[in-house]
């Protein structure tokens, strides 16, 4: 080998084993994105956890609903009638039926609201119409 050959490998040797390892600031931004990374993952969970929770209340109450007005609906009319009878509730929940006339029509026609609650607070409402066959 020629000198130049030799210097320059001697050069790159000394590049090659002069590097020194990863230092603590490098380490330190390294662990900071990845715990960033891991908390925003952790908190997307849990965001959407909450969301399918609610989602399935708002389903349940969605389903009550139509049925107590089905129900409602396939009862016996009864023009003197201030509620009808509802369908049984899972635990947590509550079903009202309110009967009321409808203005401008004759005693045949009377317009049911059925409200469901959740733990005593209202979270969905429909209201609907019941006629005399």
């Amino acid at each position: 080998m020629s000198r130049k050959e030799m210097s320059r490998l001697r050069q790159l040797n000394k590049r090659v084993h002069n590097q020194r390892g990863i230092g603590l600031v490098e380490t330190l931004v390294a662990v900071a994105i990845l715990g960033t990374s891991v908390v925003a993952f952790i908190v997307s969970l849990s965001t959407g956890s909450l969301t399918v929770s609610e989602q399935d209340k708002e389903t349940v109450a969605q389903s009550l609903a139509q049925t107590q007005v089905e129900y409602t609906k396939n009862y016996a009319y009864n023009p003197a009638a201030a509620t009808y009878p509802t369908v049984a509730a899972p635990a947590g929940y509550a079903i009202t039926v309110g009967v009321g006339p409808v203005a401008g029509t004759d005693s045949n026609m009377q317009k049911i609201t059925v409200t469901i609650l959740r733990d005593g607070s209202t979270i969905f409402l429909v209201s609907d119409y019941k006629v005399n066959r």
